[in-house]
This record gives C-alpha cells, sequence and structure tokens, in this order.
C-alpha cells in the first residue's frame, strides 16, 4: 500500500530514509551474491564442482541484475519486470540460506528485502510524479 498525499501522489521518502533505503539495498544486493557463492561452495562434490558452482551462482545473478533491475540497467523494463527480476535473485538468495540449514535467516532475508524493495519502489514513483 502506498501512502497518498493531499495531491492524490505517493509520498516520497524524506532524505535520510531515502539513503538509508538505498544504502540496505545496496547491502541486499552483495548479500544475495555472497549467500549465493556460499550456496555453491557447499556442494558436496568435487573441488572443480565447487569452484564453478560458487563462481556461477552468484555470476548468474549479477548477470542478470545488470541486465534488467540495476539503475543502469542495459534493457529497461517496466516496473513489473524489474520487481520480478529482483525477486527472482532475492528468492534465490533466501532459498539458498534455507537450503544451508539457516531458515532463520532465509526468512528474515526475504522480509527485509522485500520492505526494502517496496519503500523504493514507492519512493520511485514518488519522484517521477513530482518530476525529481
Amino acid at each position: 500500500m502506498c501512502v497518498i498525499d493531499v495531491e492524490g501522489f505517493p509520498v516520497k521518502l524524506p532524505g535520510p530514509l531515502h539513503v538509508l533505503n538505498e544504502g540496505l539495498a545496496f547491502v541486499l544486493e552483495l548479500a544475495a551474491l555472497a549467500v549465493l557463492a556460499w550456496w555453491g561452495w557447499s556442494v558436496p562434490e568435487g573441488l572443480p564442482l565447487r569452484l564453478s558452482s560458487a563462481f556461477a551462482a552468484p555470476a548468474a545473478a549479477a548477470f542478470l541484475w545488470g541486465l534488467f533491475a540495476s539503475p543502469k540497467a542495459r534493457f529497461a523494463l517496466p516496473l513489473a519486470g524489474v520487481l520480478a527480476v529482483k525477486a527472482l535473485v532475492f528468492g534465490a538468495a533466501a532459498v539458498a540460506l534455507h537450503g544451508l540449514g539457516r531458515p532463520e535467516w532465509a526468512v528474515a532475508f526475504a522480509v527485509v528485502a522485500l520492505l526494502n524493495t517496496a519503500l523504493a519502489s514507492v519512493d520511485r514513483r514518488a519522484a517521477m510524479h513530482r518530476g525529481g
């Protein structure tokens, strides 16, 4: 749900909260990559497969993010597409945490990522309506 001001536009986050939320978004993105690398390293096969999994899982997520979800994405998607990519990457990290035997961390990560993404979406929508 979006907070609406008296003019009917979404409310922009105050400056410090905006900066904090954007910083948290970056930390969550890095954490997702680290978790995917950790999950890849946990593959119980031999060293070559562990190394390749620890590299490939976060590399695939970073590649997907860079193409579609980053602020300077190569391909501009509508908001629903960007949110789908973020859900895929953050969801994969949450599933990886669960697979690593950390179900509480998985839930906490998913909840924080969801709230952060929702706040960022409301904030960006407000900035677009206000022209900046």
